[in-house]
């Protein structure tokens, strides 16, 4: 048979609206047909519609789907609101694409430039309030999941928390050491050059052993973990949704909560404070080493100086934030790959989004930390 163009009439010879469709309803056709399908569409809003596909000589999943539309468009449909004269497959394709009637929300234009401010605004407020109820229901789950394998220690996969130690807090040991060694040699210079205009160089030893004590060590460590394994967790468990070894887990039995998520947060609650560890005893030593070779205080001195004025209090306000810090950076990284939908460019919004929350959480509750050791005077 012969392609014709497509087209449809419209019969209302029997007191029923019907719309009978003719020709070939394919993609490469339909183009100048959806604006006047679509004005049909509002007309019949609230009426019962029957399409006759008996006229129809092909379709196609965009044909399909404009029908659909149409009838759909129908908000009050009754017992005659139906398709006929469809073939097996036409009746086939039909009802897959009846399932995936999803309307496209299209952003209102403003003129005024204000009020799209205002909106733009307005919405990421939202989003974001629902997006925290989402992440604290997610925290809930995590919690409630530690406290089952607690209940039943045998539930805990320690091979998988073992696994993580190491690859996201031992093999991140070297760089966050190397960065905590420049970063404590930068305080120190920077303290060198401005102390030693009012004959105070020897103050540089505070300046270095509370600066990275107290913050330095800690938040630069949390920050590394956050944009190297909190973004690894998105990626790694993301990877899994999109390839949908998640739901074969739940097929299985397993809760992914138990055997992707609690692993994860466990190996980063116990290897950031060891860490900021790390990264404290190598900020102090670079500040050190510039003291030694810039101001000319020896390391004897510099040992006895800092033992002398540092108490232990600044390393313990520093090492105590760390398992906060591990908590959020994981829980955020597992969250955000669980929202991973089916495609790359889910999975690349998630990794970002990851990054991004992890280092204002962190950022946030290290102010919260430095207010309230201000008020317990800490």
């Amino acid at each position: 048979m012969a392609d014709s163009a497509a087209h449809f009439d419209i019969d209302m010879s029997q007191g029923t609206l019907k719309l009978v469709p003719r020709g070939d309803w394919r993609a490469r056709f339909l183009g100048d047909l959806d604006d006047d399908l679509r004005d049909f569409a509002d007309d019949s809003i609230g009426r019962d519609l029957v399409i006759d596909m008996s006229r129809v000589d092909r379709l196609d999943t965009v044909g399909a789907m404009m029908l659909q539309r149409t009838m759909h468009c129908c908000s009050n449909r009754g017992t005659e609101s139906q398709f006929t004269g469809a073939n097996e497959a036409q009746a086939a394709l039909l009802a897959q694409v009846e399932s995936h009637l999803q309307p496209c929300h299209v952003e209102p234009t403003h003129s005024n430039p204000f009020l799209a401010v205002v909106n733009r605004l307005g919405k990421g407020v939202a989003d974001a309030y629902y997006a925290a109820l989402e992440v604290m229901s997610f925290v809930g789950r995590t919690l409630s999941t530690a406290g089952r394998v607690a209940l039943q220690p045998q539930r805990m996969r320690w091979t998988s928390t073992v696994y993580h130690m190491e690859e996201a807090g031992l093999n991140a040991m070297p760089i966050i050491g190397l960065m905590s060694f420049l970063i404590g040699a930068v305080v120190a210079y920077m303290g060198a050059k401005i102390l030693s205009m009012f004959n105070a160089d020897i103050f540089t030893v505070e300046l270095v052993g509370i600066s990275v004590l107290r913050e330095f060590g800690v938040l630069l460590s949390a920050i590394l973990i956050a944009g190297r394994s909190g973004s690894a967790f998105t990626a790694q468990i993301g990877s899994m949704k999109i390839r949908e070894e998640i739901d074969a887990m739940k097929v299985l039995g397993l809760d992914p909560m138990e055997v992707l998520v609690l692993p994860r947060v466990i190996a980063l609650v116990i290897m950031l404070p060891i860490l900021a560890l790390v990264a404290a005893v190598l900020g102090v030593v670079g500040g050190g080493l510039v003291a030694a070779t810039a101001m000319d205080i020896s390391p004897a001195l510099f040992v006895a100086r800092f033992q002398e004025t540092i108490v232990i209090n600044h390393f313990w306000a520093g090492l105590i934030k760390a398992p906060f810090f591990a908590f959020v950076i994981a829980i955020i990284g597992c969250f955000q790959g669980m929202e991973v939908e089916g495609s790359a460019e889910s999975l690349g919004q998630r990794t970002t989004l990851s990054v991004v929350q992890s280092l204002f959480l962190v950022i946030v509750i290290d102010a919260f930390f430095a207010m309230f050791y201000l008020e317990i005077d800490f």
